[in-house]
């Protein structure tokens, strides 16, 4: 039942992200897009550097604290299709990259309310990197579709990762997207914020893998000491299930061709398995972006 009135709150229907900036979040690692809402409706080129204060994956952060700085890189062409490389370095280790991301992609527009975009993309982890909590697979099928309402835009994100690991996650959100009638140096400059609220369901297969890849740390506050091998815990995993609430507030300003944005996010975890123990926790994130046409 909790489930059905989360439905009726986030998607009064399905739709999708059809925005062709910074593109898509291409592993459930939120390091790779701003969350404005500019749309691209033309053959355009866009890159972007972000820091974020932790590395989260499909609502599931790590024993440690790994703050991060990432670049990407979009190209759109005019008839829908794109392509797309990012990268995500945690500071403070020593390898030159954690996460290398390559994809490509479509994005279709089903009427002018309603849009989408489908894509593939393949990750690659070094394996010096940091032990962050991340995908077990190395590939990614992503289906977002979004409804733009007027007074909000819900969408409905589907992935399935498989490799290692198979998981599939819905990411249910709604967000209402806002303008300034004032500019700030000149008339080409605004801010827009963009408050939404999100929720995430799915398997939990990758932190098995985790759990069996990764020795323990026992003196980390919110690890468990039970054996990662445990045949109840494995299948518990497997479980679809609602995994993480969040609320965020995005903030940015506004030039033709760029755009700096400062984001907060409030992260609940919810039906936390295996070795993490996480908890309530917030998010910071900067990011600059820019557009070629």
């Amino acid at each position: 039942m909790k489930y059905i009135l989360i439905l009726l709150i986030l998607i009064p229907c399905s739709a999708l992200k059809a925005t062709a900036k910074l593109p898509l979040r291409v592993t459930g690692i939120e390091h790779n897009s701003s969350d404005t809402d500019t749309v691209i409706r033309k053959q355009s080129a866009t890159v972007g550097v972000s820091y974020g204060s932790d590395v989260q994956f499909f609502g599931r952060t790590g024993p440690i604290t790994y703050p991060f700085v990432s670049a990407d890189a979009i190209y759109n062409t005019k008839n829908g299709f794109f392509i797309y490389a990012s990268g995500l370095k945690v500071l403070g280790y020593n390898p030159f990259f954690d996460e290398i991301d390559l994809g490509a992609g479509y994005l279709y527009n089903i009427s002018k309310n309603f849009k989408g975009s489908a894509s593939y993309t393949r990750f690659f982890f070094n394996k010096d990197a940091a032990q962050i909590i991340k995908s077990a697979s190395s590939n990614d099928i992503n289906w977002d579709n979004s409804y733009n309402w007027g007074f909000a835009k819900s969408g409905v994100i589907l992935d399935y990762l498989f490799g290692k690991e198979s998981d599939i996650f819905v990411t249910l959100n709604t967000s209402k997207y806002i303008e300034s009638k004032f500019s700030i140096f000149d008339d080409k400059d605004y801010l827009s914020f963009n408050p939404g609220v999100s929720a995430i369901l799915g398997t939990q297969n990758f932190v098995q893998r985790y759990a069996d890849d990764h020795s323990y740390r026992m003196d980390a506050a919110n690890l468990f000491a039970s054996n990662p091998d445990n045949q109840l815990m494995a299948h518990s995993n497997s479980l679809f299930k609602m995994l993480n609430y969040s609320f965020k507030l995005p903030i940015a300003y506004n030039r033709p061709h760029y755009t700096f944005e400062f984001a907060y996010k409030y992260s609940i975890p919810i039906n936390v398995e295996g070795i993490l123990l996480n908890h309530h926790e917030s998010f910071y994130n900067l990011t600059f972006y820019y557009v070629f046409y």
